[in-house]
C-alpha cells in the first residue's frame, strides 16, 4: 500500500468518525427533545383535567345572570304593587 492510498483511507476513516460523533449527538439530542416532550404531554394533561374541573366547579355561575333578571323583576312587580296600593289610599 502506498502513501498515498494510506493517507486516503485515513481521510475515510477521520470521516466515518466524525459522522459517527454527529450520528451519537443527534441521537441524544432527539432522545433530549422526546422526553422533554412526553413531560410536557403529561403536564398537558394534568393541566387538561385541572381545567375541566374548573369548568364543572364554575357551571352554576351562568345561572347568576338567571337569578339576577328573576330579582329584577321580583322587584319591580313589588314596586308596581306598592305604587298601586299607595295610590289606592
Amino acid at each position: 500500500m502506498s502513501i498515498a492510498a494510506g493517507a486516503v483511507l485515513t481521510g475515510w476513516f477521520v470521516g466515518l468518525s466524525i459522522a459517527g460523533v454527529v450520528v451519537a449527538i443527534v441521537v441524544v439530542l432527539v432522545a433530549i427533545i422526546l422526553g422533554l416532550a412526553r413531560r410536557i404531554s403529561v403536564q398537558a394533561r394534568a393541566i387538561t383535567g385541572a381545567l375541566n374541573q374548573a369548568r364543572v366547579n364554575t357551571l352554576a355561575l351562568w345561572d347568576v345572570d338567571k337569578v339576577n333578571e328573576g330579582i329584577r323583576l321580583t322587584i319591580g312587580h313589588a314596586q308596581r304593587a306598592r305604587a298601586s296600593l299607595e295610590s289606592r289610599q
